[in-house]
């Protein structure tokens, strides 16, 4: 044997076990990602700090036990444990993404990866088992997915309403248009025929004619409501002097309007949300403050658009807060959170309500 191959030797295998130490080490380091080894049948060998921060199970507790504890009654009744392994057997390793459950009963989302451990020869010694909880992760997901689709519905319904308004207004709007022409002129026709002492009668035929007025009015508030057309027609800042200017009219609180000299070109899906927010706000003050003046404000200032409804009445009250779906605070969140921006609501009892909204404008606004 060649002078220096057994110190050759001996100083490999002191480095093997050093390599070995430092893995366990780095192994026992990780606290985000839960790392344990198996037998090739499944039974848990190894247990590190992040799997029993991920799992909820102490080395003495879990050491010993099949790693298909970790997986929900459905996913072990369909086999899913032992289709991961058989998988990571034949091709290397197997990946997975799915509910597994903790120690307490509780779920979190993982995402696994299992590798399989061959000797020099190939033969299975059994698995590496990687485990990263990604709960946080999917909730927000959840959350963006769930916010992305009640845009949609919002969108669906924004578009549903102005389908039905220009309906109201194009069609039902000419019908009654229609059959107040036709009642003149037949009371026209009764004016040329009917004695003298029978054109008491035709009062009947005026008070048709009165109410026909009524419903016109009516079809064209409703049509208004659904979608104002001067939304589509002349713009945001149009369609809230329009709305504060009939707030004024109709409930005769003293309300005034401020927007800016320059035209918004928004998108359609934030002029309308903008828009909804500050008739939710309206509403609410002729429903519940009690108020004697309101403002309407929108402003800009390069960096964002923002829109205020302030009024002097009675305030909310101090149990608002508890209520989720008190005073429509939920739709108007929700619709400024679909344009990446907040609303803050500010009132104390006695001293009115303030729904303030404020939107990035590189959020909402088109290219001319």
């Amino acid at each position: 044997m060649p002078h220096g191959s057994h110190d050759w030797r001996g100083s490999r295998n002191l480095s093997d076990i050093e390599i070995d130490h430092r893995y366990r080490l780095l192994i026992e380091a990780v606290h985000d990602y839960a790392i344990f080894m198996l037998d090739p049948s499944g039974i848990v060998m190894s247990w590190n700090p992040g799997a029993q921060r991920a799992k909820g199970y102490t080395p003495d507790e879990i050491v010993g036990q099949h790693f298909s504890v970790f997986y929900t009654d459905d996913d072990i009744a369909a086999g899913k444990p032992a289709t991961l392994l058989a998988d990571a057997a034949a091709r290397g390793r197997s990946e997975d993404e799915g509910w597994r459950v903790r120690k307490d009963g509780s779920r979190f989302w993982a995402h696994v990866v299992i590798t399989a451990v061959h000797d020099e020869n190939g033969k299975l010694l059994g698995f590496a088992k990687i485990t990263r909880d990604l709960t946080e992760r999917r909730r927000l997901e959840e959350l963006e997915h769930a916010v992305a689709t009640s845009a949609s519905v919002q969108q669906a319904r924004e578009n549903e309403q102005k389908r039905i308004a220009r309906e109201l207004h194009d069609d039902l709007g000419q019908q009654i248009t229609a059959l107040k022409m036709a009642l003149a002129l037949h009371e026209t026709e009764l004016l040329q025929h009917v004695r003298k002492e029978g054109l008491g009668l035709l009062q009947s035929v005026q008070e048709i004619g009165g109410q026909i007025d009524a419903m016109a009015a009516s079809v064209r508030r409703i049509a208004a409501d659904l979608r104002p057309p001067v939304l589509d027609d002349l713009g945001l800042e149009a369609a809230l002097e329009w709305m504060t200017d009939g707030f004024m009219h109709r409930y005769g609180i003293a309300a005034r309007c401020q927007v800016p000299d320059g035209e918004l070109r928004l998108s359609d899906i934030a002029a309308i949300s903008l828009y909804r927010v500050a008739q939710e706000a309206l509403t609410n003050v002729a429903r519940h403050a009690q108020a004697n003046a309101v403002l309407v404000a929108l402003s800009t200032d390069g960096q964002y658009c923002r829109l205020q409804v302030k009024d002097d009445g009675v305030g909310l009250p101090e149990d608002c807060s508890s209520r989720r779906d008190a005073f429509g605070l939920v739709g108007m969140r929700e619709r400024i959170l679909q344009l990446g921006g907040v609303l803050l609501i500010d009132s104390k009892p006695g001293t009115g309500v303030t729904v303030a909204a404020q939107v990035p404008l590189a959020r909402i606004v088109v290219a001319a």
